[in-house]
């Protein structure tokens, strides 16, 4: 007697972060849009760099290459809007991306334990292992740019 292990496949939205390829969970993309105007603020964090506006929403643009790939990306192709949740908010997020995307059907394996908080999981694809994002891990939620730092909110305390 054979016991035969079904495989779930996944869709997943493949993007290239300057040489390298990373992967989102398909559910989450909202959609593909060329570059346009970035409004930038000077009370901007360092984790958003602006925002762009798209179907009548406050989108943040968020580069999340120099934490995957060590540098800020110097040219954009597009930026890939994604759906982030937070408990039970759910807001879009514009991701830079300098490359083409492709959407994909593959098995996930799970993270380790070693693995950094911004990793979901792994992928085989193409003969390259592929890392699934983790989007709440890799860009700040709401409230985070409004919290005081730690010494700010001893003094603010302080008779």
């Amino acid at each position: 007697m054979t016991v035969s292990v079904e495989t779930a496949l996944q869709s997943f939205v493949l993007l290239r972060l300057g040489e390298r390829r990373f992967a989102l969970a398909a559910e989450r993309i909202a959609e593909l849009v060329p570059p346009s105007r970035v409004f930038r603020f000077p009370h901007r964090t360092n984790d958003i760099e602006g925002v762009i506006l798209r179907r009548g929403r406050i989108v943040p643009v968020c580069d999340v290459a120099e934490k995957l790939i060590g540098k800020r990306l110097t040219s954009r192709r597009f930026y890939l809007i994604a759906q982030r949740r937070y408990a039970a908010h759910t807001e879009w997020v514009a991701l830079p991306v300098t490359g083409e995307c492709e959407l994909i059907n593959t098995e996930m394996t799970p993270p380790s334990d070693s693995d950094a908080p911004h990793v979901a999981g792994w992928l085989s694809h193409a003969g390259d292992v592929i890392e699934a994002l983790n989007l709440t891990a890799l860009t700040p939620g709401p409230g985070a740019a409004a919290a005081p730092p730690p010494a700010l909110e001893r003094e603010a305390s302080r008779p």
